[in-house]
């Protein structure tokens, strides 16, 4: 049995180019949607204009290709215009914990 990994991918706009950002943002979302080993994938924002991308992935070897595949090649290419500073990705795995269905992405 492989271990899901949680990805939190915080992205932080120049000003004004929060629009831009997420219009980038969203044009990734479908191929990404596709990718084996995808379960979550979802954008959030902020007030600040801060982006959040929360992601879930089936195993870290599924994580690790799509890190290296085409998808991201394309996002990076497609936000760097737009963005104040570097992406920050982190990865966690869950610490289930309650509830089965509320305890743990």
């Amino acid at each position: 049995m492989t271990t899901p990994v949680i990805v939190n991918a915080r992205f932080f706009p120049r000003a004004g180019q929060e629009a831009a950002l997420v219009e980038a943002l969203i044009a990734a979302i479908a191929p990404v949607h596709a990718e084996a080993g995808c379960e979550l994938y979802a954008l959030n924002s902020h007030d600040s204009g801060e982006l959040l991308m929360i992601e879930k992935w089936s195993s870290a070897d599924l994580l690790d290709a799509h890190a290296a595949g085409p998808a991201v090649r394309d996002l990076d290419a497609a936000i760097a215009p737009f963005l104040a500073r570097p992406v920050l990705v982190e990865r966690f795995t869950a610490v289930p914990a309650g509830d089965v269905r509320l305890g743990a992405l």
